[in-house]
């Protein structure tokens, strides 16, 4: 991550448009991650991706070891919404700060910001990536129950969702813990839901809809 950490974290100093940089040293950096820790990754559902199309992607949160995999996975440059207490994570949190948009979820003020600047980015073409569980999922289910943000989001700004699940990370590496061991992750893209033409009422149907498609691709491969 040092070795990477100028040619992640710098170009973000110039603009948006030049962060595509910033996150092809951040897939590198996954991949030598991947490599040196004996972690390996199989992605399934590529073809989802269509090119040119700004995307809201929705994925289950299970461990820290689903970052390298969600990077490798999508093509291009997005950028997640991230709490502030990554902050406070030697080296990482300086990546975060750059190629992260940051929540601090105690503030309506800084919530309210950070949405905003979704909504920018999904304006100027960048795909933007929320965990809607909020947290790393610490329980035996199989997801927690969705926040609404991705999902007014993504009315708002009638930008499509492209739903994924990582199977596999949270018993690699468990929520909470810094205990690491080799290992195969699989991230599977389900296919895109559509918003066009949704209003605020029907935020919590797209809910409901989006975690229905996830559980569901996600006890069909485990």
């Amino acid at each position: 991550m040092i070795i990477f950490l100028p040619g992640i974290v710098l170009p973000f100093f110039f603009g948006s448009r030049f962060g595509v940089v910033g996150y092809f040293f951040l897939y590198l950096w996954s991949w030598v991650f991947s490599q040196l820790t004996f972690i390996r990754y199989k992605f399934y559902g590529r073809e989802n991706f269509k090119k040119g199309k700004a995307y809201i992607y929705v994925s289950n949160h299970t461990s820290f070891l689903d970052l390298p995999g969600i990077r490798m996975i999508i093509p291009g440059q997005f950028r997640p919404l991230a709490k502030k207490e990554l902050l406070k994570i030697p080296i990482f949190g300086w990546i975060a700060q750059a190629a992260t948009i940051i929540v601090d979820r105690s503030s309506p003020e800084s919530r309210k910001k950070s949405i905003d600047r979704l909504k920018q980015l999904l304006r100027q073409g960048i795909s933007i990536l929320i965990f809607a569980e909020g947290t790393q999922n610490r329980t035996k289910e199989i997801l927690q129950p969705f926040h609404d943000g991705a999902f007014r989001i993504a009315v708002d700004t009638q930008r499509p969702i492209l739903p994924m699940v990582v199977i596999g990370a949270g018993r690699l590496m468990p929520p909470g813990t810094i205990n690491l061991r080799p290992g195969l992750i699989r991230i599977y893209v389900g296919d895109e839901i559509p918003t066009e033409g949704l209003s605020t009422n029907e935020v919590k149907d797209l809910k409901e809809k989006t975690f229905a498609k996830m559980k569901e691709l996600y006890i069909k491969n485990a």
